[in-house]
Order: structure tokens, then sequence, then C-alpha cells
């Protein structure tokens, strides 16, 4: 059977990943990126490069897009060179990005009314390592037509994948996702500090606790990579963090859900990009403990 030709807006950390992961099963593919330099990566492995989202749309049976940000998306979609200008009744969006639900189902609405096509919010889960493996954690929002539609490049790229509800349920609960993440990356750098003050076998703790309540994939990848400060090259960007912490703390507002862990994580992750950290790994929030920043606003030591 053929497959279908993909076109891919967004080459960051992720969006490579994605591309090599389609690239490798056989898939043509169209790229487009707003920094050029991210693109020889996959232009090697066979992608073919090209001029705008819009001509990237023309050339794509499928449109897949993993950008930074609201605004991000907004211009892919519906800038002067967006997406919607390439036309394409019946053809599938599928934003891997992650956004607000509220942005996500308008800009849906729009590609609706003003291109006929369609749209499924895909945030994912699991990073580049999981990306490439065809293992990401995706999180949908969608018709169940335009679902079983997305599906097979869905579960190209994913290994775990589920239906959430209509449009928008799958930015929310990547929402949900990235207050447990920022949260957990939080105190598991605080479980190593504790850990290393205290004298124990600090390496010995996860699997100490395997098992446990305590016990958990951040305890088991995670953890290690914190106590052996490993790391480079970066996984995920602290500002790319940040940024779904500060959209977790605008949905609670919006659902009037006071969640004081969480608000409590979103400070230290904007404390250090303002800190310079912004393109560090996510895993080195340990960092800003250890220049004595991550104290109570005003109380740095």
């Amino acid at each position: 059977m053929k497959l279908p030709s993909i076109g891919f807006i967004g080459i960051g950390l992720m969006g490579e990943a994605m591309t090599l992961r389609l690239r490798d099963l056989g898939y043509p593919v169209f790229v487009w990126n707003r920094e050029p330099e991210r693109l020889p990566a996959v232009e090697a492995a066979g992608a073919i490069a090209l001029a705008s989202p819009a001509e990237v749309a023309r050339h794509g049976d499928v449109v897949l897009m993993c950008v930074l940000d609201d605004a991000a998306v907004d211009f892919c979609t519906r800038g002067p060179q967006g997406i919607v200008h390439a036309g394409g009744e019946g053809k599938l969006i599928v934003d891997f990005s992650t956004i607000a639900p509220g942005t996500t189902r308008t800009l849906a609405e729009h590609a609706l009314r003003r291109a006929g096509m369609r749209w499924v919010d895909a945030p994912v889960s699991g990073g580049p390592q999981a990306a490439r493996e065809g293992q990401l954690t995706i999180m949908a929002g969608a018709s169940p037509a335009d679902f079983e539609q997305a599906r097979p490049v869905l579960e190209a790229l994913g290994g775990q994948v589920t239906l959430m509800g209509p449009v928008g349920a799958g930015q929310t609960a990547k929402i949900i996702n990235q207050a447990i993440v920022g949260a957990g990356f939080v105190l598991m750098s605080e479980a190593v500090l504790l850990a290393e003050a205290s004298g124990i076998d600090a390496a010995s703790l996860p699997d100490c606790l395997k098992g446990g309540f305590a016990d958990s994939v951040l305890l088991q990848k995670l953890y290690p990579r914190i106590l052996e400060r490993r790391f480079d090259p970066p996984i995920g960007y602290a500002r790319q963090l940040a940024k779904d912490m500060a959209a977790v703390q605008a949905h609670a507002r919006e659902a009037d859900c006071a969640l004081p862990l969480v608000e409590e994580a979103a400070r230290l992750f904007s404390r250090y990009v303002e800190a310079g950290g912004a393109l560090a790994d996510s895993a080195s929030i340990i960092r800003l403990y250890e220049m004595g920043r991550a104290g109570a606003k005003g109380e740095d030591a």
C-alpha cells in the first residue's frame, strides 16, 4: 500500500526526531522550519524542504505541526503563508504542539471554515528518543472519524495513542501531563539534593524505592540523570517547560482551580529561564538551587 505524503512544520528537537522516524518507515516527508539551519539533518534523511507552511500543506496528504507555542501555531495556520492558504478540503491538520485548548478550538474552527481542513490536536510526551523509536505517548482531541483517519500516522510515532474527546481535549490532557512533569522535575531535583546532603548512597535510591508508592518513571529515569548532572545535549529545553507550566497556570485560573504546588514549580522554571537556563535541559533545574536562587521571590540565598 502506498504511504501518504507527510507535510511536517516545525523541525525542533521533537519535530526532527518525528520526521526521522517517519522517513525510517518510508513516508515521503516535506518540511518547513522558521530557522532553516535546523533542516540539514532531516534533508540528509530524504525529507524535502519547502519555502512556507502553505507549500508544505500543498504537498502533504496529511499536515503535521510541532512548534513552540500558541503564537507559532497561529502563524503557521493562518499567517500570510499559513496552512489554510493551501486549501485542501477534507485534509487533516495534526498538531503535536502544546498550546491552550481554547487556541486549538479557535484555529480548528478557522481551518474548517476557511479551507475545509479538519483538525486533530495530538500533543505528545516522551522526548526525542521515544519519538525516534515510535514510542511517544499521544493524547488526541478530534472527532472519532478524524481520529481514525489520523490513527496510522499517530501509531507510527506513538506507542500509546488515546482519543480523549473532541478538539481541544488532547491539549487539556497535555496540560495535566505537564503539571505532573514540571512538578516532578522539581521534586526529583529536591530528592537528589536531600539525598546528597544527608550522606546516604544517593545512587541506590531508585533501587531502594522500586515497587513502593514513591516509585515512578521519573524516579527510575530522571533522578539518575539529575544525580549525575547529565544534561548535555538537552533532551528538552527549560524554556519549553516553563512555557508549558505557564499554560497550566492559565488553564487552572480559567477552571477556578487552585494548584499551589504547580504554581511553585512554575515559578522556579520561570526563574531558571530568567537566570540564563532557557536553552538548558529541563532536568538541569537543579542548577537553580545550586545557584542559591530557588528561594521565595525576593528571598534568594
